[in-house]
């Protein structure tokens, strides 16, 4: 038998307003009847570190959206990572991170290449005093005043024309990947 992998599971959209409820003990029951071992999740918004079988992080992705889809009834998209990829995220992050207030230095974790996003191209200027820097397959974002009132964080809370994006602040991110490499792979 091939040796089993720790991914780290990010759910889009899920426990934001009331609607698309998926309680994170369900999300559990799902993933482990599905097969995945060592589920745990972190906070209410969709993220789970998990022990799958071996395979393309987008077969799991797949496979955890129609288990969801079925308990749940309706869509939600998923996202698969697997440990060396979420510490890659982490190590290129462009921003300072030391001292920093962790919730206001975000990842939006895209499904595709970062320069296939709408803000790709977008004047830096224009989302003044927040930055954006692009990553392999996300986007770091830095608000220096929060994100609450951000230009930048509206457009980028619209979902692309093609494909997904779900953003973490930074404390959830590397809590995420504090779990994933606490997990043992079997």
């Amino acid at each position: 038998m091939s040796e089993a992998t720790v991914r780290v599971l990010l759910l889009r959209g899920v426990n934001v307003g009331g609607s698309r409820k998926v309680p994170m003990a369900e999300l559990r029951e799902v993933l482990v009847a599905a097969g995945h071992r060592r589920v745990r999740t972190l906070l209410q918004s969709g993220n789970a570190v998990l022990v799958t079988d071996p395979g393309p992080p987008e077969a799991v992705a797949s496979a955890v959206e129609a288990d969801l889809r079925e308990r749940f009834g309706f869509p939600v998209e998923a996202l698969v990572l697997g440990v060396a990829a979420l510490r890659g995220v982490v190590a290129r992050c462009p921003f300072p991170t030391e001292g920093i207030d962790p919730t206001r230095l975000h990842v939006v974790f895209l499904d595709r290449s970062s320069r296939e996003h709408p803000l790709a191209d977008a004047d830096p200027a224009r989302f003044a005093p927040d930055e954006m820097r692009l990553g392999e397959r996300q986007i770091y974002v830095r608000y220096p005043n929060g994100s609450g009132r951000s230009r930048l964080a509206q457009a980028l809370s619209a979902q692309p024309p093609v494909g997904f994006a779900t953003a973490r602040n930074w404390r959830t991110v590397t809590r995420l990947l504090e779990l994933a490499e606490a997990t043992p792979a079997d």
